[in-house]
């Protein structure tokens, strides 16, 4: 039974009991716990925990799914997947245990024919949690398990939550026994190899607390309502029913894994080492997919770090197996061809999502190519010195400046028999890690408590005039502070209000919120900020200037009107810029975020490559030549569907409601789907000047622009700024490009020919220090502090000029500068001297602790620098030492 007909199984199935469908939420929802979407019941948590009121009592859906905790072990087992698929039926107070077995039940085992999956019911097995004694009774009532068929387990195994604060509840989960070829009898408890776990029935019933594991956390108490969560997995289902071994050989995993073989000659099955590869390349090909399919970009941290590691990835097993030439294109190509039936998206966005993919590859064979000569310097120069280690200096360098990921660099050493170290590398990198480390800190956290809200949210989404007027009468509905409803705010007091009705914008599609006031009898009230509470009630976050606020108040609600008006004009510029790089860079320049507010305007966008100078200007022309046209600004509502087939834009990721808004401007130029404010004509935006492009990650760029008066005013100070120049260099304004040209090359070749003096006359010094060395046993040393000013690189010239002076006598040098409180250095070593044992990054050791530095190389030549310049004497005397040593 193929994948995609045991989806739509599932889902007729219970939608024949009543269930509503839902469409599978995007792997990048908007919750501050989860990196991605990691389970099918996430989407639903705000019902269990009865913050708002589901529209439904019963739902079933097959939710996208990312788990990347265990990247590692891809492919290096057949159990371990990134990207998967979780079929589940879930009921919000309605059925609960005995209804749940039963429809679990009758799936499974129903005949094909029948519509269902025609599993042998003598081959499935149950769990359930230590004493849940009326799940038991119902499997032996409904399936007729027999007890030796039904296994208790404990809290870890049959417990289940999300990891964090949150709804949880014992499960059962339901077994498959693949039979005695696969393992040993005893069931799950004795080898979940043999015993798959296909379906956990999840009761839940219970609110836990904090807690790290999967059985140390406290139960905070009742759920307000009993529900049913559960879970099948669609892969697993898969590859028992098509009576394959594992998921990658599953109909549409298997795809990638031949296109892998095509590409590099080898068959999959030969050996393990490329087993793991090819294992990698189809699972993580699937996952970049569906990521870049739900907005994700490869970046340096957080989700953007995640598709970036498993793009890389691929690239490399590919490399690995013996595919030399990019590939990206092909694997990417045959996931949306498998993977289209269940997800049309991937078909009309595959020209984005196939560029982002291809662009990432691009970039990594570069660094690759660079990185990999890198490290096999650096492993050799350990293995020369009889090491076993590669410091976390040089990890850090092949990280910071050659993009080389940590975890390359660790899985290239352990194949090379050498550790890294990881610790000095991670302390390294502290600081530019501390951003994603503070992002993840931050997604493992409870669930805000809303329920403070959903007497709000359930009567109905605040009304927002906002479109037709900037005052508006308006009650009270609502004050909150600190999450606790209070029924009056004196003057001074900071508080959340919620209205009936408001005219003042809530933060939403990149327009940032109104500010504005709130007045009644005697009372002034600052607005900050609104935000919107599960996308329909909108919140005022406010300052009482004067008098007293109370629940249940008659009051107006005041938009400021220059903060609207720059808004407005900042929000329709992003739509023409938006429309101009369509333009000028074609269809597949599509929105990746922005950001609008009063005179600003940012503007991100998927795109291949720097813009050139002519592409920014014709941009800013088409842009301007926009809003000189004065087309009208035209605002409807349409169905999600006829809005996509008039051509409107959408941005990806977003999740849509079944009616949208459309904004069109000018005709053709601009069609999206907006729910913000906008001028009338686009002639009310003014001026609009680009200030400039650039990258925001792979395959992203950014466009920065300035709208109206705030774009007037910046092109007067450009103007002043130019007739400053004009008159300081004594030409007409049109000739100063001209003119600091040239002053810019003269400048060049002056800093060329003080560098060639400078650099003759540090080479010069050579052979005083040749005449000066030191001999220990039979070895030259030069070892001593270099010239006054010498910098890092013409320090490294002088060592090897007086390196090259000694010819094939056995000879060391080391030369330690002082330059700004840094001490860089360089060691270098004859061939006589290497031919004794003595080596340039072993010496390295011996006196990195006496100035406080670290640095690395091969066995004739190392690097580095320190901060302690006061130790330079002790180091030297460090240096003779060791070669007396080694020398004698």
């Amino acid at each position: 039974m193929q994948t995609h007909e045991i989806r739509r199984r599932f889902l007729d199935h219970f939608e024949k009991l009543g269930h509503t469908p839902v469409p599978s939420a995007s792997l990048v929802l908007d919750d501050p716990n989860l990196l991605f979407i990691n389970a099918g019941m996430v989407q639903f948590v705000p019902y269990f925990l009865g913050q708002r009121t589901p529209p439904f009592d019963r739902a079933v859906s097959v939710q996208k799914c990312v788990r990347t905790g265990d990247i590692e072990n891809v492919g290096v087992t057949t159990r371990h997947n990134t990207f998967f698929q979780m079929a589940g039926n879930f009921s919000f107070g309605d059925y609960f245990k005995r209804e749940v077995v039963g429809f679990a039940w009758t799936l499974l085992t129903s005949p094909v024919e029948e519509g269902g999956y025609g599993f042998d019911p003598e081959r499935i097995w149950a769990t359930a949690y230590l004493d849940d004694e009326e799940a038991i009774q119902i499997w032996k009532d409904i399936a007729g398990l027999p007890d030796e068929r039904i296994q208790r387990r404990g809290m870890a195994d049959n417990y289940w939550s999300m990891g964090i604060p949150g709804p949880c509840g014992p499960c059962s989960e339901i077994y498959y026994d693949r039979g005695p070829e696969y393992g040993r009898d005893g069931g799950p408890e004795a080898d979940e190899d043999r015993y798959i776990e296909i379906w956990n029935l999840v009761f839940m019933q219970n609110e836990r607390g904090q807690g790290t594991g999967k059985d140390d956390f406290e139960i905070l108490g009742p759920l307000p309502r009993k529900n049913i969560d559960t879970g099948m997995g669609v892969e697993r289902v898969a590859f028992l029913l098509q009576e394959v071994d594992n998921v990658y050989e599953t109909d549409l995993v298997r795809p990638v894994i031949t296109e892998a073989e095509r590409l590099s000659g080898r068959t999959y099955g030969e050996n393990h080492e490329a087993d793991v590869r090819f294992r990698v390349i189809a699972d993580h090909a699937r996952t970049a997919v569906m990521l870049i399919a739900d907005g994700v970009t490869p970046g340096n941290d957080g989700r953007g770090y995640v598709l970036r590691r498993l793009l890389r990835r691929i690239v490399r097993s590919a490399r690995l197996l013996g595919a030399t030439d990019p590939s990206m294109s092909r694997f990417v190509t045959v996931v949306r061809d498998t993977m289209a039936e269940s997800y049309p998206e991937l078909v009309e966005d595959f020209a984005r999502i196939e560029s982002v993919a291809v662009g990432e590859e691009r970039a990594f064979l570069t660094t690759l190519s660079s990185g990999s000569k890198l490290f096999e310097s650096a492993a050799q120069s350990v293995t020369a010195a009889g090491g076993t280690r590669i410091g976390g200096s040089e990890a850090f360098v092949l990280h910071d400046t050659y993009g080389f990921p940590i975890d390359l660099t660790l899985e290239m050493a352990a194949e090379a028999g050498l550790e890294v170290d990881e610790d000095g590398f991670r302390t390294l990198m502290a600081e530019q890690r501390s951003r994603a480390k503070a992002d993840a800190q931050a997604r493992k956290h409870a669930h805000t408590d809303l329920s403070v809200y959903k007497e709000f949210v359930d009567r109905g989404p605040t009304e927002f005039t906002g479109f037709d007027e900037l005052d508006s009468e308006a009650t009270v509905l609502a004050l909150i502070s600190g999450g606790v409803r209070v029924p009056t705010a004196a003057a001074g007091e900071d508080v959340d209000v919620i209205l009936d009705r408001t005219p003042l914008y809530a933060e939403a599609g990149g327009q940032l919120a109104d500010i504005g006031t709130i007045t009644g009898r005697g009372l002034r009230v600052t607005v900050r900020d609104v935000q919107k509470i599960a996308k329909t009630v909108w919140v005022h976050k406010v300052t009482v200037d004067e008098g007293q606020l109370t629940e249940g108040d008659a009051v107006t609600a005041h938009t400021d009107p220059q903060w609207r008006r720059g808004a407005t004009q900042g929000h329709s510029g992003t739509h023409l810029v938006g429309g101009a790089l369509r333009q000028i860079l074609g269809p597949n320049a599509v929105q990746a975020g922005s950001l609008n507010k009063p005179g600003y305007l940012r503007f991100d966008f998927t795109y291949q490559g720097a813009l050139s100078e002519s592409q920014r200007e014709d941009i800013e022309a088409v842009t301007n030549d926009a809003v000189g046209s004065d087309y009208a600004v035209n605002t409807f509502t349409t169905g999600l569907d006829e809005a996509k087939e008039m051509g409107a834009q959408a941005l990806f990721g977003e999740n849509y409601g079944d009616e949208v808004r459309v904004v069109e401007i000018g005709g053709p130029f601009s069609l999206e789907l907006c729910g913000g404010t906008h001028v009338q004509h686009s002639s009310q935006i003014g001026p609009v000047t680009i200030l400039g492009e650039s990258s925001v990650g792979s395959g992203v760029r950014r466009v920065e622009a300035f709208v109206g008066l705030d774009s007037y005013k910046y092109l007067a100070k450009e103007r002043a700024l130019l007739a400053g120049l004009a008159t300081s260099l004594k030409v007409p304004t049109d000739e100063v490009p001209a003119r600091v040209e040239n002053l810019v090359e003269r400048l060049r070749v002056a800093e060329k020919e003080l560098e060639a003096t400078r650099a003759a006359a540090v080479l010069s010094s050579a052979g005083s220090y040749v005449d000066a060395a030191r001999t220990v046993g039979t070895v030259r040393v030069v070892a001593a502090p270099a010239p006054a000013g010498v910098a890092a690189g013409d320090l490294r010239t002088l060592a090897l000029d007086i390196r090259g002076r000694f010819g094939s006598e056995p000879a060391v040098v080391a030369l330690f500068g002082d330059v700004d409180g840094k001490v860089p250095f360089v060691v270098a070593t004859t061939s006589g001297a290497r031919d004794l044992g003595i080596a340039a990054g072993e010496l390295v050791s011996s006196f990195g602790p006496s100035i406080g530095g670290r640095g690395g190389g091969k066995a004739d030549a190392a690097q580095g620098s320190g901060s302690d310049a006061a130790g330079i004497h002790s180091a030297i005397d460090a240096v003779v030492a060791r070669i007396a040593e080694i020398a004698s």
